[in-house]
């Protein structure tokens, strides 16, 4: 018995039979549509650093990538919630709250290689040898094995 994925669907036709799909798209376009909004009404070097993350009941989160760009924000928070007032799409618009989220970075392997000489390698397993405690013995084998390419 071997697993057969089903069939490929157009993207149109998975949007008319997924109705969670459907509204998750709809929500997305929403979003983006707010963003270009209120990318309008910033300033040009704030707007990599402020994205729309919701807009319920006449308030506005925003997500700002560090404490120093929602200090600058709040110090504007006046003058943008007016501005932002006078568009079509904030026209209930009663206060911005910002939240402070740095950008998720990809950490890359945090793998130390460790290069030994042949004579540290040497010490390391001559000194494992002479331990009478298992576990430290182990440890010290362990490592002298980073001093030697795999063959």
């Amino acid at each position: 018995m071997s697993f057969r994925p089903l069939p490929a669907k157009a993207s149109a036709a998975l949007m008319r039979e997924a109705k969670p799909l459907k509204a998750l798209f709809n929500q997305a376009q929403r979003l983006d549509h707010l963003q270009r909004s209120l990318e309008s009404q910033l300033q040009p070097a704030a707007r990599e650093h402020c994205h729309v993350a919701s807009w319920r009941e006449g308030c506005l989160l925003l997500i700002v990538t560090d404490g120093h760009w929602a200090t600058r924000l709040r110090y504007q928070q006046k003058r943008l919630l007016r501005q932002l007032q006078t568009l079509e799409e904030f026209a209930t618009l009663t206060k911005i709250l910002f939240k402070v989220q740095p950008p998720a970075v990809e950490r890359r392997g945090t793998s130390h290689s460790i290069h030994l000489s042949n004579s540290a390698v040497e010490n390391l397993q001559a000194t494992a040898q002479g331990v009478r405690d298992p576990k430290l013995r182990a440890a010290l084998e362990r490592l002298a094995k980073h001093g030697k390419p795999s063959e």
